[in-house]
């Protein structure tokens, strides 16, 4: 085997929510009531949109979320010896990407570096030139050709994105027989986003289409490799919170009494703690740990790995209250409704009530806050990164990205596109979250409902 496959902490628990989910789809497809409201968001377009958008970065998290480690060419008497870098299968995907680093910056689509250098030529006269770069438009001879070839290579990497597009256009739709709005608009988007995609792959062969960093690294690598952190960020945490703002809401809405009291206590005095301090010195013992205990872990990945995970767990210990609060309220509702008192006049223990019949009942609001905290927990990564207490620094996530074009922007010539890039990927990945969590909210919401049926 020329590789080894390698689990980290934060693959695990990304398999076991995927799990979940498995199992979750598996339950509400066996109950048509739970899939209803799920029918409504089919239908709606913009929705469907968002979730064609969110499934891209989806399918970009999951590749590279497999891990490896490859073995090295020397042996060492026979037995195998394997990297200690950490790749994983969307690394692989986009070799190029990875492998091809220049000396420094360099511009999107440029030829040369973003600085001048000094040489001396021949002559023993001293030049400050712009150096071609090594593997930016290397295949060009002429520079000035670079317009043309640019546009011509966009338009064939465009015709073929496009061609793909309209290939699943056909097929889905002979197969499915759908001619309503909502497929019309994912057909088109889809169509736009593979012409878009195909021009991409196109360029990125032979430019560096969103430039490079101080270091060299080709920026859209760095973007791509980003999307893993923040959705792990923004899924992960949802393993924490969960449990917490469920069991703790709903025992103290239908319990009440000390129960209640307790509970309100423990998330009032947490709420009332700066979530930022409280983030930052968890963080900072954390870190402190993994410094004095360096033995604990084989590569830099899984070091890196492991101070992710508790940053998803701090995240998800500080961010559990709001949820908490709105099921503790809703339990009270419920618990004054017939149908609890009935149980509880027929004998049915408060275990079996919690179970059957309140938290079935408030999963619409579990759903919808959980969605629309994707988004946030996103934000919260690229803000908690830039001030230096999110992930390591040696993982790459639209904090860090953001944190090393602080000091760009101030220099002459001004570095932009990395801040760009990053921007750019969180607005795409955090809007398209935010539209879904709408719709999502729309089709769960009870009173809405109860408006369209004209109750």
């Amino acid at each position: 085997m020329s590789f080894m496959p390698v689990i980290l902490w934060s693959d695990a628990l990304v398999f076991l929510l995927i799990a979940v989910t498995g199992v979750a789809v598996w339950y509400v497809r066996r109950h048509e009531h739970l899939l209803l409201p799920w029918r409504r968001v089919t239908h709606n377009s913009l929705a469907m949109v968002s979730l064609l958008v969110l499934s891209l970065f989806l399918l970009v998290g999951l590749l590279d979320t497999l891990h490896f480690r490859s073995v090295l060419p020397q042996s060492n008497g026979g037995e195998k010896v394997y990297s200690p870098e950490v790749l994983s299968v969307f690394d692989k995907l986009v070799d190029p990407l990875r492998t091809h680093t220049e000396k420094t910056y360099s511009a999107p689509f440029a030829l040369t570096l973003y600085a001048r250098e000094t040489r001396t030529d021949a002559q023993g006269n001293v030049l400050r030139e712009f150096p071609r770069l090594q593997y930016g438009g290397a295949h060009l001879e002429d520079v000035s050709r670079r317009d043309a070839d640019v546009v011509v290579r966009a338009l064939i990497g465009a015709g073929l994105g496009l061609f793909v597009g309209l290939l699943s256009f056909y097929l889905t739709h002979r197969k499915l027989h759908c001619a309503s709005g909502c497929d019309r608009a994912v057909s088109v988007v889809t169509m736009i986003l593979t012409t878009l995609i195909g021009a991409i792959i196109s360029l990125a062969a032979v430019y560096h289409v969103l430039g490079t960093d101080k270091v060299g690294q080709d920026v859209l690598y760095l973007s791509l490799k980003s999307i893993r952190t923040g959705l792990i960020i923004g899924t992960v945490t949802t393993l924490v919170t969960l449990p917490l703002a469920l069991f703790l809401g709903v025992a103290a809405g239908y319990f009440r009494g000390w129960v209640d009291d307790a509970i309100q206590y423990i998330y009032t005095v947490l709420s009332s703690i700066p979530s930022v301090l409280l983030i930052a010195a968890a963080v900072l013992m954390m870190q402190v740990t993994i410094d004095t205990h360096p033995e604990w872990f084989a590569t830099t990945a899984s070091r890196a790995d492991l101070r992710l995970v508790f940053l998803c767990l701090i995240l998800g210990v500080t961010s559990w209250t709001g949820l908490c609060r709105l099921l503790r309220g809703e339990t009270l509702k419920l618990r004054e409704m017939e149908y609890i008192q009935a149980a509880q006049s027929f004998g049915v223990s408060g275990l079996r009530i919690l179970t059957r019949h309140i938290m079935p009942n408030v999963m619409h609001i579990v759903l919808i806050s959980l969605v629309m905290d994707f988004s946030a927990l996103v934000l919260a990564e690229a803000v908690l990164s830039y001030v230096g207490v999110g992930v390591d620094p040696t993982m790459i996530s639209f904090g860090t990205m953001i944190n090393g074009a602080r000091l760009e922007m101030g220099r002459e010539p001004m570095v932009w596109w990395a801040l760009a890039s990053a921007f750019g990927f969180m607005l795409v990945l955090v809007l398209a979250a935010n539209l879904f969590a709408d719709a999502v909210r729309d089709a769960f919401d009870p009173r809405l409902n109860r408006t369209e049926v004209g109750v």
